[in-house]
């Protein structure tokens, strides 16, 4: 099942495989509910309207998005070669514990089509295409949606301390198109690319997959609701294989694709 959110004439409304569900249940309602009872619902649901209005971000204004670092190998090399204190990566990729931080709330999340930023006060910017879960309120996961973490390399390389300032900001995450919810796939198999085009040209082109995880994502699930509860749902970021070399950085105009399993998300950088 494919849940997406629309920009109605008469409002925003939520659509199960391009079919509107019946106000007014959304995706905070859906998530507060076990598993098998989320299923029950949306097979038992009425069929709607057709869902015509522009696709929005697939989440809800208080939903919470967090984010996980240093899952992949390539990140860590990345974090590792930007930063003085490089040996820090290290010891979160091996550690026992994952790192987690909080990325954006659901307001501040940018959705299909709509511009993203990079801080003016950095020189340095990077998208990080990630596996982002849908998670329910009991810690499940019930879905995925693909996600870019965008973030600051000179400020968290500058001093690990900083890294909110590197990684939460205006138009600093998207998530979308929709979220496919349900399904039971491989989830050490889902493949993850990244094309980014400047004037119309690739600039940089990578593929990697979820197989590259140093940890399984239900352990990571695992972690962020050891001490939290989200009533409503939440995200989680899985962390990216896929960084662009050393010195690149992303210019206004550009355009960036992510791919994540079957959810396709093209965002251009704000001019």
């Amino acid at each position: 099942m494919n849940l997406t959110r629309h920009q109605m004439p008469e409002g925003v409304r939520w659509a199960v495989d391009g079919r509107l569900l019946p106000e007014p249940l959304g995706l905070s309602a859906l998530l507060a509910l076990p598993r098998p009872a989320l299923a029950a619902v949306l097979a038992g649901r009425p069929e709607g309207a057709p869902a015509a209005g522009p696709l929005l971000a697939p989440l809800e204004p208080l939903h919470e998005v967090w984010g996980c670092g240093v899952t992949y190998q390539r990140s860590r090399e990345a974090r590792r070669a930007e930063s003085a204190v490089g040996d820090i990566y290290d010891r979160v990729y091996a550690a026992e514990r994952p790192e987690l931080f909080f990325k954006a709330v659901g307001w501040r999340v940018v959705g299909p089509g709509a511009p993203v930023c990079v801080r003016a006060d950095s020189g340095w910017n990077v998208p990080e295409p990630e596996m982002t879960l849908v998670l329910n309120a009991y810690g499940d996961i019930v879905g995925y949606t693909a996600g870019n973490d965008l973030s600051s390399r000179s400020i968290e390389g500058e001093n690990p301390l900083y890294l909110p300032q590197a990684k939460i900001y205006t138009g600093g995450c998207a998530l979308g198109p929709g979220l496919e919810l349900l399904t039971d796939p491989d989830w050490a198999a889902i493949p993850i690319t990244l094309t980014i085009e400047r004037h119309g040209t690739a600039v940089f082109a990578g593929q990697t997959s979820t197989a590259q995880m140093k940890r399984s994502v239900r352990e990571l699930a695992a972690y962020l609701f050891r001490e939290l509860a989200f009533p409503a749902g939440v995200f989680l970021m899985t962390g990216t294989g896929l960084v662009p070399p050393d010195g690149f950085t992303l210019a206004a105009g550009d355009r960036v694709r992510v791919q994540v399993g079957t959810q396709g998300l093209e965002n251009a950088v704000a001019v």
